[in-house]
């Protein structure tokens, strides 16, 4: 039979370069202390690379840039589907990827249904906050982030030309995903975001 080492690293070269892993992605060949122990002497071999505690993966390797590792957001959406989470990015992060803001945030905020913690990632760090189910309730890709980028912004302080941009994304979004999104905004956000629905849904 092989070895849990084996099995582990076979497991490991069966998936695509740059696949994220957490010790609970080996609990079928093996009990956690064992696999963490594994997953241990593989890195100090060099056959697995730790991106932050308790995450790890076989880097895509370029032949200019080297070794090439995941970028903050795919660690953080790689964590959200292993915990089952509803997560919605907050602050900045939203911001950003709205094309609010064009700071690339060293550190990323999300809003989960899952508990608080803070992964730090060489010096960047992910933090997820514990939130009502209320907050983290919205489905749409783009409506869900404006509903947290207009919650950042605060409402004395949203500028037309903001709105303009908002309102350019939410054409992009599924109308029964922003109808919905709509209907668990705080009141003053489901104003602003109303003109933009579709014409055939009603609020």
């Amino acid at each position: 039979m092989e070895s849990t080492d084996d099995q582990i690293l076979e497991k490991i070269h069966r998936s695509p370069r740059g696949t994220l892993f957490f010790p609970d992605s080996f609990l079928g060949i093996s009990n956690a202390k064992t696999v963490s122990k594994v997953l241990e002497r593989l890195v100090q071999a060099g056959k697995l690379h730790r991106a932050a505690t308790g995450i790890y993966l076989r880097p895509v390797e370029d032949e200019v840039v080297g070794v090439m590792l995941p970028g903050i957001e795919e660690i953080a959406e790689a964590i959200i589907k292993r915990d089952k989470a509803r997560a919605v990015p907050t602050g900045s992060y939203a911001l950003y990827k709205l094309g609010l803001s064009t700071q690339v945030p060293m550190n990323i905020v999300y809003y989960t249904d899952s508990s608080s913690r803070q992964v730090k990632i060489g010096k960047q760090t992910i933090t997820f906050k514990k939130a009502s189910a209320k907050n983290v309730s919205a489905i749409g890709e783009i409506s869900r982030l404006v509903i947290q980028a207009l919650r950042s912004i605060g409402k004395e302080n949203v500028t037309s030309e903001e709105m303009q941009i908002i309102g350019e994304k939410l054409k992009n979004e599924k109308p029964y995903h922003l109808q919905h999104d709509i209907k668990v905004a705080p009141e003053w956000i489901r104003q602003l975001m109303r003109p933009y629905q579709h014409p055939n849904t009603n609020d």
